[in-house]
């Protein structure tokens, strides 16, 4: 810094944030990350929104009507959500088995791997970050963080796969 220069008041030091932006800009990177190992791994269509939509779809096949109170979004919100994963492939509905006026979506083959490809992903960076910080030191502030989301009342959306797209 010279003389007349000054330092640029628009700066933050990330130190210097509360715990809660502090976790959401890191959680934030990580996706960011993860997002771009899967778009080189041929995934590059799929954004971070549509995650909201396919953690409800794993394991389980869903009404758009399902998917529409489990996102608490409209009906044609999860209708559009889930149109637009069909057109990249990701998902397709069909007819329910014991009510054929019943429509259904699950997760596709591709759909499938791309849920495989991002915690493959998400399982690299965890590693680097270990490398990085230390084993013990990763265990314990992932240990502080899921005390903190527990005691913040968003643990059980997470153990349930319930967590919201953010408003």
């Amino acid at each position: 810094m010279t003389a007349t220069s000054r330092p640029d008041p628009a700066r933050v030091d990330p130190r210097a944030l509360d715990l809660g932006h502090l976790a959401l800009f890191v959680g934030l990177a990580f996706a960011d990350q993860a997002q771009a190992e899967l778009a080189a791994a041929g995934f590059a269509e799929l954004r971070f929104s549509h995650g909201f939509v396919i953690q409800h779809l794993i394991g389980a096949e869903r009404t758009i009507g399902e998917l529409a109170t489990r996102l608490q979004v409209t009906q044609q919100a999860a209708s559009k959500a889930v149109a637009e994963l069909e057109a990249l492939g990701y998902v397709e509905r069909f007819a329910d088995e014991a009510d054929a006026r019943v429509r259904r979506v699950r997760l596709t083959a591709r759909g499938k791997a791309a849920v495989t490809r991002s915690r493959k992903a998400r399982a690299a960076l965890q590693r680097r970050l270990v490398a990085r910080h230390g084993e013990a030191a990763l265990a314990a502030c992932q240990a502080v963080l899921a005390d903190v989301l527990d005691t913040l009342g968003g643990a059980e959306a997470v153990r349930a796969r319930r967590v919201l797209a953010p408003r």
